[in-house]
């Protein structure tokens, strides 16, 4: 008796409603957030809007790597990492921007939005959990939610510190350290694509 790949190909249309799902969440996280940020003057939101935006595009690589060959899929990965790399050295200049020609935080809509961003990642996260141990590019997937969630913490804890102590650290602070994030996130992914063959 033959396989039919039967198996293989469900777990490709679970892969892909997966990533499917996760590119919607990020894409609409990151109109929430940048908007927010803009409104709120907030690096911390800015940065974790573009983070959002990266992840979107990457969910997207990944969605075209389904089914592909292993070097394909590790060569799609390569490419987000390279992308999460790029981001954040451009959230390290947002940063510096704003720290020096002032900003003015609000506090309760980084917090607000933070908890908004956090519940979106939570979810990202149980649902491309089930396919941490699949393809370079869903392990990809993995890594880049499982850090958005640690950001949107950050961006919560600034909101209550720029709040508390009245200053804006804070929030330049969690902005370099989303950018800290992003770009580890693909410098990891990067290397595991070299592992793959990319």
């Amino acid at each position: 008796m033959t396989d039919c790949g039967c198996g293989h190909e469900a777990t490709e249309r679970l892969e892909r409603a997966t990533l499917r799902t996760l590119l919607l969440i990020n894409a609409a996280m990151f109109v929430v957030e940048a908007v927010a940020g803009w409104w709120g003057d907030s690096t911390g939101l800015l940065a974790d809007s573009l983070d959002m935006l990266a992840d979107a595009l990457v969910y997207g690589v990944a969605l075209f790597a389904v089914g592909a060959a292993a070097r394909r899929q590790a060569r799609a990965a390569a490419l987000s990492g390279a992308f999460q790399i790029a981001l954040g050295i451009g959230v390290v200049g947002q940063v510096a921007w704003r720290a020096a020609h002032g900003s003015e935080p609000a506090g309760p809509l980084m917090i607000a939005v933070g908890l908004a961003a956090l519940a979106a990642n939570v979810t990202c996260l149980r649902l491309i959990a089930r396919h941490r141990d699949g393809g370079v590019h869903m392990r990809a997937s993995w890594i880049f939610s499982a850090n958005d969630v640690i950001a949107n913490a950050g961006v919560i804890l600034s909101g209550v510190l720029v709040e508390v102590l009245d200053s804006r650290v804070p929030d330049l602070v969690v902005g370099l350290a989303v950018a800290a994030l992003v770009v580890r996130g693909g410098v990891r992914i990067l290397g595991e694509a070299r592992r793959e063959g990319a």
